[in-house]
């Protein structure tokens, strides 16, 4: 069970990938969030997928947490990993899951230097209380990786999208400047926002980008609530090979597209973590989250995460266009002298 975002169900593949290879048989999962059925849904180590709309809403009105108790209750009691807060354990114990039959993420030590991928694999290793014994033994983890397979369908459908947008022979860099954070300050200034990266700075960003590769294409990503600031760092730029593309992609083509580009420059959101596990090689910016816990798609995706200080204080104003561009070149430089058969052949 997680309720998580975008980019932390992009995480959590870590874990359901190794509880698969641990147990050889698929992981169903309880989750929620519109994005998570097309991010989950087709992956070899996946089972049933429960989605509900909330999970705050009091259970005496939530027909969806009913539904997702009866199901529970049909399909019986097993060994189940926990990975949020205390919002859902008591669906699970409503659903005939006990608590012994729970291995609960928030009851580990965690130690302050690991990401996420060691901690889910360290958590996959381990198993309920009511299990010990039982279960088959922990195994070395095949990857500290997120991935997330693709199927030729979808495929299909950016290689569709891209010729529409006549880019199907073109090279292009993923920029994706928004999030959540700057969406919902329709009223108020994007400053102060968490996440929030001046346009100025976007600005030189992807002038040097046309500096340094001014055959590509640059397309600006994000929601429908983000367009507007991206519009702002279009007009801003004057650049005619940057195309702001936000709310033209849904999950389903957005992955193939992020895994075709060349590179990716994002600000700590969840289309960086899938641009990461997709193997393509992302930058990110962050704010005052750990860079280490919440490395872009797990441990050893090509990724960079930046970081800035203001004032002594970790925040993502304290990042310049220069450390963004140095990490994005050296990035690059390393991934483009190890040529991988698996990625896309148009960069």
């Amino acid at each position: 069970m997680r309720f998580g975002a975008f980019g932390d169900m992009v995480l959590l593949t870590i874990l359901l990938r190794h509880l698969y290879e641990r147990f050889g048989q698929p992981v169903d999962v309880i989750s929620s969030g519109p994005w998570t059925p097309p991010l989950l849904q087709g992956q070899p180590w996946m089972g049933r997928l429960f989605v509900i709309r909330s999970r705050r809403k009091p259970y005496l009105f939530a027909r969806d947490q009913w539904q997702l108790v009866s199901w529970l209750r049909e399909r019986g009691a097993s060994p189940t990993w926990y990975c949020d807060r205390d919002l859902g354990i008591s669906l699970l114990n409503r659903g005939g899951i006990p608590n012994d039959y729970i291995c609960d993420m928030r009851s580990f030590n965690w130690r302050p230097d690991e990401g996420f991928a060691d901690r889910y694999i360290r958590m996959g290793n381990e198993g309920p209380a009511a299990f010990q014994g039982l279960l088959p033994p922990a195994r070395p983890a095949s990857s500290r990786a997120a991935h997330l397979v693709l199927s030729d369908a979808a495929r299909s459908s950016a290689k569709e999208w891209l010729a529409q947008r006549g880019l199907a022979d073109r090279p292009y860099i993923v920029v994706h400047p928004g999030s959540r954070h700057i969406a919902r300050r329709t009223f108020r200034s994007r400053a102060g926002a968490e996440k929030y990266w001046p346009e100025d700075r976007w600005d030189r960003v992807l002038r040097s980008l046309t500096d340094l590769r001014p055959d590509y294409v640059l397309l600006l990503t994000g929601t429908r609530a983000e367009r507007k600031f991206n519009d702002a760092i279009v007009a801003r730029s004057g650049l005619t090979q940057v195309k702001n593309v936000a709310d033209e992609l849904a999950i389903p083509t957005l992955l193939p597209v992020l895994e075709r580009a060349h590179s990716m420059i994002s600000v700590d959101t969840g289309p960086a973590h899938a641009a990461a596990a997709l193997g393509t090689p992302t930058v990110a910016l962050f704010g005052p989250a750990s860079t280490t816990l919440f490395r872009p798609g797990g441990a050893t995706t090509p990724a960079v995460a930046v970081s800035g200080l203001e004032n002594g204080v970790q925040t993502i104003l304290g990042i310049m266009p220069e450390a963004v561009m140095t990490a994005w070149s050296e990035l690059v430089r390393s991934t483009e002298t190890l040529p991988d058969p698996t990625r896309a052949a148009v960069k």
